[in-house]
């Protein structure tokens, strides 16, 4: 077997475990760091076929962009998180491992790449553009898939608005259409009083 395919397998192993985790463990702290860990593997899945420009935009945008809105909705939500205070003695050790399994990812990327001996995909022309031909596949033949991934991610936009505009009972609310008809005489009780100097 080619030392790619090899390489490939075990990118895509990484990167299924990964996604696995994502979905079975508890803590949302860890959960984070492992979806990390399947965008790069995938990322690196992407060099490997050539496609630069797909692994660029995976890991800038989603590892960069996409993580921290993820936490910042997981904060937002007002999920029990004190276990996740706790400290971040507890965390290290799953930090350790997602960094190390992306490091030795990215060494066999480069690795592989620097080898003249391991075959790989045919290479483009220099006036091959990746973004050109992403934007004509997904308008053309990916056109209905494009589009139900853009729906789906307007409804989880919408329930994700939702999630947190919902009333919690430890918090006060304001109604304006009860402070808008409110009477005087519910408000203010004037009393007559006499003044010091006032006799009788």
């Amino acid at each position: 077997m080619p030392i790619i395919e090899i390489i490939f397998y075990l990118f895509s192993t990484v990167l299924v475990l990964s996604a696995l985790s994502v979905i079975t463990v508890g803590n949302a702290i860890h959960a984070v760091l492992f979806l990390i860990l399947s965008f790069f593997s995938a990322a690196c899945i992407w060099i490997l076929l050539q496609a630069e420009f797909l692994a660029i935009t995976l890991v800038l945008v989603y590892v960069g962009a996409v993580m921290v809105l993820f936490l910042f909705v997981v904060m937002m939500l007002d999920i029990n998180v004190t276990s996740a205070k706790e400290g971040f003695a507890r965390y290290l050790p799953a930090g350790v491992l997602v960094s190390l399994a992306m490091a030795v990812q990215l060494f066999l990327v480069i690795w592989t790449r620097g080898m003249e001996t391991v075959p790989m995909p045919a290479a483009e022309g220099e006036d091959y553009s990746h973004t050109s031909a992403i934007g004509e596949l997904l308008y053309s033949e990916y056109l209905y898939a494009f589009e139900i991934a853009a729906v789906l991610l307007l409804v989880a936009i919408i329930a994700a608005i939702s999630l947190t505009h919902r009333r919690r009972p430890e918090t006060k609310y304001q109604d304006p259409s009860r402070q808008v008809r409110v009477k005087r005489e519910e408000r203010l009780r004037i009393i007559k009083m006499k003044s010091e100097g006032e006799e009788g």
